[in-house]
C-alpha cells in the first residue's frame, strides 16, 4: 500500500482518489472527453468551449460537446450499450444531467461512483447531507454527481413594452385574458416548458410538502387539480392558442426579442443581461421571479459507468469546481451563473476574484429572487409531462 494512502487511513480519513489524483491526471492525459449536455444556449456552448481549451492546456484533456436537444437521449444511449454488453468503452463520458434522468440512471447502475466527493476540488463545496451539491430534486448524490452550475427559474420581460408583470403564477391567467396570445412557455417536452409547469404546480398545489415524496396517483391527482383548473383557462388565451409551442427558451427569446411575446423563461438569472450584452434583447429587458420564490437547483455531471474517458471526465469535472473557473462562469459577459462554491471555503484570494466580476443593470441581485423553492421529486417531472401530453396532444 502506498505511503500517501496508509497516512490517509491512519487519519480515518477515506480519500482514495485523492491519493490517487496524480494517477487519473496521467492516465486522462491524451483522453478526449465526449460530455453530452443540452445544446440550447450559446453562451453555455461558449463557455463549455473554454472549459475544453482550459483542460486542454492545463492536462492534455479535450472535450467534445455532444450538443443534445434532450437529456434522456443519452441515458438512452447508455442503456442501449449496457444491453448489448459494452461494460467499458461507452460513448457517453459525461453527461449534464438532472432529476428524473438522474434518478434513472442511479437506480438502474448506470452511473460511475462514487467520485465527486473525492475530487480534489470538493473541499470548496458544502457537502452536508442536506446540502444543495448533495440532493437532486429530492434524490440523494451521495458522489454519483458533481455540481458545476446554480440555477434559478426567472421570467423576462420588456419593461418598456410590459408596464405590470404578473407577480404569480395565477396571474399569468389574469395577464393573459387581458392580452391573448401574449403568454406562452417552451414545449413541455423540453426542460424549461415542464419547469414552467412544475412552478405552477408548487405554487397552486394544496400541500407543497407532499411534492418532495415520490409520486403517487392519489397524490397526484389532488395536487394537480388546481394547476389543471388554471392551465385549462389559460391555455385557450396563449401564443396560437396553446396548439404550438416554441422548441425551446432560445426561440422564446427571439420571440420576445421580436415583440411577438411579452415574456421569455430561463434558469439563469444573468439570461437577459447576458443578451443584452449580444444585442439579443433590448436594453429595457429584465427578468423578474414570481413574489413567492422560484423553483432552484444545482446543475450536475455525472460519468456514465462504461465511460470510456472516465479520467478525464474526472478532470474536467474537478476543473469545473476550481474557484477561478467558477469565478469566470460567474462573470456576466461569459455565462454569468451564479457559483456553487461554499464563500466560507475560500480564501481572500479566491474571494476577491467574485468581488471583481463587472456586473449590469439587467443582472439582479441574489437577495432580488426571493426563496428558493425546492424541486419536486424527480419522479413528479415525469408523471407531469407524461399527464400533460395525455391531457393537451391526444
Amino acid at each position: 500500500m502506498r505511503p500517501l494512502l496508509i497516512a490517509a487511513l491512519s487519519l480515518g480519513v477515506a480519500a482514495p482518489a485523492l491519493a490517487d489524483w496524480q494517477q487519473t491526471l496521467d492516465t486522462a492525459r491524451g483522453q478526449t472527453v465526449y460530455w453530452n449536455a443540452w445544446g440550447g444556449d450559446a453562451r453555455t456552448n461558449a463557455f463549455i468551449a473554454w472549459v475544453g481549451a482550459q483542460t486542454e492546456a492545463k492536462y492534455g484533456v479535450k472535450i467534445e460537446q455532444v450538443k443534445l436537444t434532450d437529456t434522456a437521449t443519452a441515458v438512452t444511449q447508455v442503456i442501449s450499450e449496457k444491453a448489448a454488453g459494452k461494460d467499458a468503452g461507452g460513448s457517453v463520458d459525461m453527461i449534464w444531467i438532472n432529476g428524473p434522468n438522474f434518478l434513472s440512471m442511479k437506480e438502474q447502475g448506470l452511473l460511475h461512483g462514487p467520485f465527486a466527493g473525492d475530487l480534489p476540488n470538493a473541499k470548496y463545496l458544502d457537502l452536508g447531507p442536506d446540502a444543495a451539491a448533495s440532493v437532486d430534486f429530492t434524490v440523494p448524490v451521495e458522489g454519483y454527481s458533481s455540481a458545476w452550475r446554480l440555477a434559478r427559474f426567472v421570467f423576462t420581460y420588456d419593461s418598456a413594452v410590459v408596464m405590470e408583470h404578473p407577480k404569480d403564477m395565477a396571474g399569468f391567467l389574469a395577464y393573459a385574458q387581458a392580452n391573448p396570445g401574449r403568454v406562452t412557455h417552451p414545449d413541455v417536452s423540453n426542460f424549461m416548458g415542464a419547469t414552467f409547469l412544475k412552478q405552477a404546480l408548487v405554487e397552486l398545489a394544496p400541500d407543497r410538502t407532499a411534492l418532495q415524496a415520490p409520486v403517487t396517483d392519489a397524490a397526484f391527482a389532488t395536487a394537480t387539480a388546481p394547476l389543471w383548473e388554471w392551465y385549462d383557462a389559460l391555455r385557450p388565451l396563449m401564443w396560437r392558442e396553446g396548439k404550438t409551442f416554441p422548441e425551446n427558451q432560445s426561440v422564446q427569446q427571439q420571440m420576445l426579442n421580436d415583440g411577438e411575446v411579452d415574456f421569455g423563461v430561463s434558469f439563469d438569472p444573468a439570461s437577459a443581461a447576458g443578451a443584452i450584452a449580444e444585442g439579443l434583447l433590448p436594453d429595457t429587458a429584465w427578468v423578474f421571479v414570481p413574489q413567492g420564490g422560484s423553483i432552484g437547483n444545482i446543475s450536475f455531471v455525472a460519468i456514465p459507468y462504461n465511460a470510456a474517458n472516465r479520467e478525464g471526465a474526472e478532470v474536467v469535472a474537478n476543473f469545473l469546481l476550481d474557484p477561478a473557473t467558477q469565478a469566470h462562469q460567474q462573470n456576466i459577459d461569459v455565462l454569468g451563473s451564479f457559483s456553487v462554491l461554499d464563500p466560507s471555503k475560500l480564501n481572500a484570494d479566491q474571494t476577491a476574484l467574485f468581488a471583481a466580476l463587472p456586473s449590469s443593470p439587467a443582472l439582479p441581485k441574489l437577495e432580488d429572487l426571493g426563496p428558493t423553492l425546492l424541486e419536486p421529486h424527480a419522479s413528479w417531472m415525469t408523471k407531469l409531462v407524461d399527464a400533460w401530453g395525455e391531457r393537451y396532444t391526444k
